[in-house]
């Protein structure tokens, strides 16, 4: 395993590296928390080729280079560039919640992606939030930002999840800076998922939690094939890591 700094539009990012090979298995965190969130699939990801986990700009230990554009395509662009500098392989994003948007957005630039794996990413129905809607959960989180976050935490994680962990997940998401933090928030909510789902060209399948709603699932129709774990709600990765971890190699053995 190896702890390095890649150099973005935006600055140095933290990134964490494991296995090697072809594929790139790039895996993409969601909005404020971290890639430490995905430490429990390193190893077992680290048998199907190599594997990089990034601190988008601002988030985690890349907080010293926030975003240059604080939106979900800026952010897809800066990713995609780094994975253009990582060689010519197949690559394969897995993205929680955001980083499933940033994901897909990405995977439109790149000539060599292959799948994107979305884990729990359309738990906003994205595409169908009324401006309205919006702009209540933008307020709430412009008032209060740490409440709000605690909010989040409690309303998305499910009863089982140790105390200890939640504890630690509001930390790592509250400590983000809200100058970009809010309106990225903002660009996420109201962000249009149509053209990046039909037009990446590429396999997509999604991993979900107990939450996602119905007209977010009719909009992913024909373009998304699902596995569900409905004990967990929006961070099946941490809330059900076995259960995940199992869902995530039937899904790798289908598109690899």
């Amino acid at each position: 395993m190896k702890f390095e700094k890649i150099l973005s539009a935006s600055g140095e990012l933290a990134a964490t590296r494991v296995g090697a090979g072809d594929p790139l298995i790039v895996l993409v965190h969601g909005w404020t928390c971290r890639r430490s969130h995905w430490a429990g699939v390193l190893s077992m990801l680290a048998a199907y080729g190599e594997v990089l986990a990034l601190d988008l700009p601002g988030h985690g230990d890349s907080a010293c280079s926030p975003p240059v554009t604080a939106t979900v395509p800026g952010l897809a662009q800066e990713l995609a560039r780094i994975i253009d500098q990582q060689g010519p392989r197949s690559v394969v994003l897995v993205g929680h919640s955001m980083g499933g948007a940033v994901a897909l957005e990405a995977a439109r630039l790149l000539d060599q992606a292959h799948a994107v794996i979305l884990v729990d990413t359309f738990v906003i129905p994205y595409g169908d939030l009324p401006e309205e809607q919006a702009q209540e959960i933008e307020q709430a989180f412009a008032a209060d930002f740490v409440g709000a976050m605690q909010g989040l935490v409690d309303s998305n994680t499910n009863e089982d999840m140790p105390a200890s962990l939640k504890a630690q997940l509001h930390h790592d998401m509250a400590s983000a800076d809200p100058a970009w933090a809010l309106p990225l928030w903002g660009d996420l909510l109201r962000w249009q998922p149509d053209a990046a789902l039909s037009q990446s060209g590429v396999a997509i399948h999604a991993i979900n939690g107990g939450l996602i709603p119905e007209p977010a699932r009719q909009r992913c129709a024909g373009h998304v094939v699902e596995q569900v774990i409905a004990e967990a709600k929006h961070f099946p990765q941490l809330e059900t890591p076995e259960k995940f971890e199992q869902l995530l190699k039937q899904v790798l053995k289908e598109v690899l």
